[in-house]
């Protein structure tokens, strides 16, 4: 299939397939279009750390499968140059968060995201800047 007419549901169903780490932190992807990814998850158990909140690399991992099925979702392999992220508040066991990747600039080899983890009561989590790096391969 040519990326041209390759839709962001097709290149999600993609990737998906052979996902198996977004499977096993149990996102759940609610609404994918170019450029913008919107999922789910809650924090289990296993998510916890030594201090009885969320493991700063769960929130990460989060923000960054959001980042993939956004900068992707154009067809064309694209991969993480850079990344930060900043931790605003603790999340303990059981709470649902929401991560929304929005693309703030997609040029022909760069693209930049702005990714955001928000808790049940509308609070910042935590905030993930992504800057990718576009080639020239098409999703498969």
């Amino acid at each position: 299939m040519n990326r041209q007419n390759m839709s962001p549901e097709d290149v999600l169903e993609i990737m998906l397939k052979k996902d198996k780490f977004t499977k096993w932190l149990g996102l759940q992807i609610d609404e994918h279009r170019k450029g913008y990814c919107k999922l789910h998850f809650k924090v289990t158990e296993d998510m916890i750390n030594g201090f009885d909140i969320v493991h700063g690399g769960v929130l990460f991992s989060a923000s960054d499968s959001a980042l993939a099925f956004a900068c992707n979702s154009h067809g064309r392999v694209s991969v993480a140059l850079d990344v930060s992220i900043s931790f605003t508040a603790q999340v303990k066991e059981g709470e649902i968060l929401n991560v929304e990747a929005k693309e703030i600039h997609v040029g022909n080899k760069i693209g930049v995201y702005d990714i955001r983890t928000i808790n049940e009561k509308e609070e910042l989590v935590c905030f993930f800047k992504g800057t990718v790096y576009r080639t020239a391969k098409e999703v498969r």
